[in-house]
Order: structure tokens, then sequence, then C-alpha cells
């Protein structure tokens, strides 16, 4: 069986990914899994400069979810290329690096940054993050702020340039056509919906900046509709994500029209998702008689 997948001049030995903030900088899973089994795995939002992200309480579950409003907290891009880098270059999959940023200048200088690393061949570009004041979902609720943000990250950035839609606006096929047309090579969908949780006892919203990011198996229904209304839409790969939970889940994605699919909150339930994701896709396109899984997109 053929399990190979393209996502611009990306190739994936198989459709299976994390999704961005769930998996770390992937080391930390090396215990549970052979990383090398994935298509890749892109590691946690990065930055310019340092941020301490958002003020705790962040995390709350919710029936069939979480919110999180971590605000993209992380070490800075000098940080990842001087510490975590050098301990990823000898793996043998897909390491990719989720960029955000607060204006587009910053976006374009933490691009130009990684296109230097040899060991890392594509950047998803997060313009669709609900729980920072700044940038993030600011960018991806406007399909001129998008196209802006594409544009100018395109010029700098040279390997394959995946594009992170937000779920929180009117008409996400409008933001996806004007990442096609600023130059993105793919896009992946959804980020978090924009959520809130209340602790009725203490009168109080539970997360320290009221609202957050929701996902796990409660957005899937929203993510698969998204997806499907995009493959119509435009003509890159699609990289779908929201509330895969298991392999029937990832199989759903790729009948909506997806080419690959990531695994976020599952992570946090079974660090060992990934690969069982992997090889219930195998046993799938075997049970149907399917050599290429790219036919998995033709079925319906």
């Amino acid at each position: 069986m053929n399990t190979t997948v393209k996502i611009g001049q990306l190739e994936l030995k198989n459709p299976v990914l994390t999704a961005s903030g769930t998996f770390g900088y992937g080391l930390e899973f090396a215990d549970f899994i052979d990383l090398n089994r994935l298509g890749g795995f892109i590691v946690k939002g990065t930055t310019l400069h340092h941020r301490e992200g958002n003020p705790y309480p962040r995390m709350a579950e919710t029936p069939s979810g979480m919110l999180n409003a971590v605000g993209l907290q992380n070490k800075g891009v000098d940080y990842f290329i001087e510490n975590i880098y050098p301990k990823l270059t000898g793996l043998n999959t897909n390491v990719i690096v989720n960029v955000s940023g607060s204006c587009i200048e910053d976006y374009v200088a933490t691009a130009e940054k990684i296109n230097a690393l040899e060991h890392i061949p594509a950047i998803e570009l997060n313009i669709s993050c609900p729980n920072v004041k700044q940038g993030g979902m600011a960018f991806g609720t406007s399909a001129q702020a998008a196209e802006e943000v594409v544009a100018a990250v395109r010029k700098a950035y040279h390997k394959t340039l995946i594009v992170k839609l937000s779920p929180n606006v009117t008409d996400i096929t409008e933001i996806a056509r004007a990442a096609e047309s600023a130059g993105a090579d793919s896009v992946s969908l959804i980020n978090t919906m924009l959520g809130m949780a209340i602790d009725a006892e203490k009168r109080k919203p539970i997360l320290s900046t009221i609202t957050g990011g929701l996902s796990g198996a409660c957005v899937k229904p929203i993510a698969l509709r998204m997806v499907w209304q995009v493959s119509k839409a435009v003509n890159i790969p699609i990289i779908g994500l929201g509330g895969i939970m298991n392999a029937t889940d990832a199989i759903e994605f790729l009948l909506a029209g997806a080419s690959a699919v990531q695994i976020g909150t599952a992570n946090f339930i079974d660090p060992s998702i990934t690969v069982k994701v992997v090889e219930g896709i195998e046993a799938y396109m075997q049970r149907h008689g399917l050599t290429d899984v790219n036919e998995i997109k033709m079925l319906m």
C-alpha cells in the first residue's frame, strides 16, 4: 500500500501529523511512540520573542472537550534554533514549526530564521489563534489581512507554507481562497473555536482570560463541515483537524477532502494515539482494498 501524500513540496510517509500546542517539541512523546512512524509533527507555536503566555488558570475541561488560553507561551525562535532544533535533526520524519506573531514584521522575521534550517521542510503559519490579544486571530478573520500576512511571509520563506485557518469567521472559504492567492501551499483547519466556561459556585469565569480556544471531540462536526467546504473552494491540499480522537475520525476528514490530518487534544488522553491512527488507516485501506491512501478522498 502507498500511504504517501504530498503537501506542496513536502512528502509525508503517511497522512498523520500532530497539531501544534498539543505535542510540545515532539521529544516529550519519544518515550511513548516511535516519532519516525508519523508523517510528521508540528512543534508548539513559535514567536520571534519569548512569550510568557496568559496568567493561570488557562485550561478548563468541558463536555467532550477542553478550553485553553495558554497564549502561545514559548521561549522564542532563537531558543528553538539553539536548543531544540539540534535534537530534532536526526529524526526520519518531517518536523514542522508553527509560526505566530503580533505583527506582519514578526511573522516574516521568524519565518526567515526558520527558512535557514535545513531539517525543517515546512512551517505552519498561525493566523488563527483565539487566545492572544494581538495578532493571531486578527489576521485570520479578515481575508485582506490574511492575504497580506501570507504574501509577506511567502516572499521570505521558500519551503512549504501551510496556513492555519480560524473557524471563528462567517465564511472560512473566503479566508482559504485569500491564503491560496497569496501563495500558501496548503491550508490547515480548523484551529480552536472561541468558547467560555463559568464556575457557578464561584460565580466567575474559569479562565483568567474569560474566553479561550475550544477543542476536542465536540468540535469535530463543525471541523468536518469546514474542511468539506474549503475542499470545494481551493485547489491546494487541505490538512484537516478538530476533534480527531481515533482512526475513524481521521478517515472521515480524508473522505471530506483533506489530504492529511492533525491530531491534537487526543494526545493528552492517549499519548500513543497518533501511531494507532496510522495503523487504523492502514487497516481501513486493507479492508476496503485500497492501494493508495489518496484514493480515500475519491470515495465520496
